[in-house]
């Protein structure tokens, strides 16, 4: 068992005092790990990290989901070196950068044209300026069952922590639920020739959409005169190299990657139709759209990443292992969780690609506490991580050390259900949720 987080815990106060947030991603910040157990990560392995105590955990949710084959797979770092050596940004563009617009197209054939930043929020926003200027409308329209679009005001306005942002930009978001066309069909009615896009991920996690749901609602704003963008962060390159909205045999107008396209390297990747990602380029008779020009959009260690990560998918059938692993994991949990009594208050949810852990007190209701007892136990047993989202080098050993832990957190859980409290068991305050007006 871990037992030792003394310097952990004075890095991350640290941390605090120079970062706001304790953490340059919120989702990675002290709020949302156990205080006296959350590790400062020193270095990372495949599917473990070592803290700076010394440590060892196997990690979920490896990097937000962004370190998709394990840390340093040695492809990718290979490739990367090699690319470093030769130079990493130029006055014009790299013969890398063709390289890397060829292959990411080819493993995204529903696409016509791309353009690479280094985050996703940026290729976000540049996907909803794009569709502002295409229907000449101003309003967007957000998916609101799903949690984060971008770091940017069109999207932040709409959340709990809107600090900052004028009313007059909060005024230009609305939302609908996902699944429910007819909920969009009045959406539509109630803002007639407003609403220039609809942004949503083509997947929202337990939530079951009737057949065909993605390619009806692309449907539904062409009559409308909408455009649909879909957020492929999460599930491109996870569900499928060539995103989930291939798998369900849609065709968006615009596509938003990041996270797991690189494996932890900085890329991400605008993409859509010729005629709308030509808003941005040199080939339109209209009014030019300032679309993504940024000093590190093309940097080449990021690109090299991309190209690599693509070869290694299919080399190895990445998306098929991780579904592997995931399966092979929730099957491994979830007679543990059953004979501790927890079945309906410890659940595993998601695809198999993508699971996550809820957390539920007594009266089965979502609780904090409750998800701050559960990752302390874990975290003290060898295992870190938001959830259970597997990278593609989790191996049958990790998952049984991950039984292990969750086996040791099972009657710490079950006797805080006992007495009806759970903060005896938190060793500090309890996590909160990122979105909230007040720290």
């Amino acid at each position: 068992m871990n037992e030792r987080f003394d310097r952990s815990v004075e890095a991350a106060a640290r941390l605090r005092r120079l970062v706001p947030g304790g953490a340059h991603t919120y989702a990675k910040g002290p709020d949302q790990y156990p205080a006296d157990c959350a590790p400062i990560i020193a270095r990372g392995a495949g599917a473990h990290v070592w803290d700076v105590d010394g440590n060892e955990y196997v990690e979920y949710g490896s990097g937000l989901r962004s370190v998709i084959l394990g840390h340093a797979h040695p492809k990718v770092t290979e490739a990367v070196s090699r690319q470093i050596g030769l130079g990493t940004n130029f006055v014009r563009p790299a013969a890398l950068e063709l390289e890397a617009a060829e292959a990411f197209l080819s493993a995204v054939p529903t696409m016509e044209m791309v353009k690479f930043a280094k985050n996703g929020s940026d290729v976000t926003t540049a996907a909803v300026k794009l569709a502002r200027a295409h229907t000449g409308r101003d309003l967007v329209a957000i998916c609101t069952d799903q949690p984060f679009f971008s770091t940017d005001d069109w999207f932040i306005g709409a959340t709990p922590m809107d600090a900052g942002i004028p009313e007059q930009i909060r005024r230009l978001t609305v939302g609908f639920p996902y699944g429910d066309l007819d909920a969009v069909r009045r959406l539509f009615e109630a803002h007639p020739d407003r609403i220039a896009c609809l942004v949503l991920e083509p997947v929202s996690g337990a939530l079951v959409p009737p057949p065909d749901y993605l390619r009806d609602l692309i449907d539904l704003a062409h009559e409308h005169g909408a455009l649909v963008v879909v957020d492929e962060m999460i599930t491109g390159f996870r569900w499928a190299l060539q995103g989930a909205h291939a798998l369900v045999g849609a065709r968006p107008d615009l596509c938003t990657f990041g996270k797991g396209i690189g494996n932890g390297f900085a890329v991400s990747a605008l993409a859509g139709k010729r005629d709308i990602m030509e808003y941005g380029g040199l080939d339109t008779d209209t009014d030019r759209v300032f679309l993504l020009s940024t000093t590190h959009g093309a940097e080449s260690a990021g690109l090299a990443a991309l190209i690599a990560t693509i070869e290694v998918h299919r080399e190895e059938g990445t998306s098929e292992r991780l579904a592997i692993n995931g399966r092979a994991l929730r099957e491994a949990l979830t007679p543990v969780i059953a004979e501790a009594g927890l079945a309906d208050h410890l659940t595993i949810l998601g695809r198999d690609c993508n699971l996550v852990f809820a957390t539920l007190d007594a009266d089965l209701r979502p609780s904090q506490p409750f998800r701050t007892l559960f990752m302390r136990q874990l975290i003290r047993h060898g295992v870190v991580g938001p959830s259970f989202v597997v990278s593609s080098a989790l191996n049958a050993a990790d998952i049984e050390v991950t039984v292990r832990a969750v086996e040791a957190a099972a009657p710490v859980y079950a006797a805080a259900l006992e007495r009806g409290d759970a903060t005896p068991d938190l060793g500090g305050p309890s996590v909160k949720p990122v979105f909230r007006r007040r720290s």
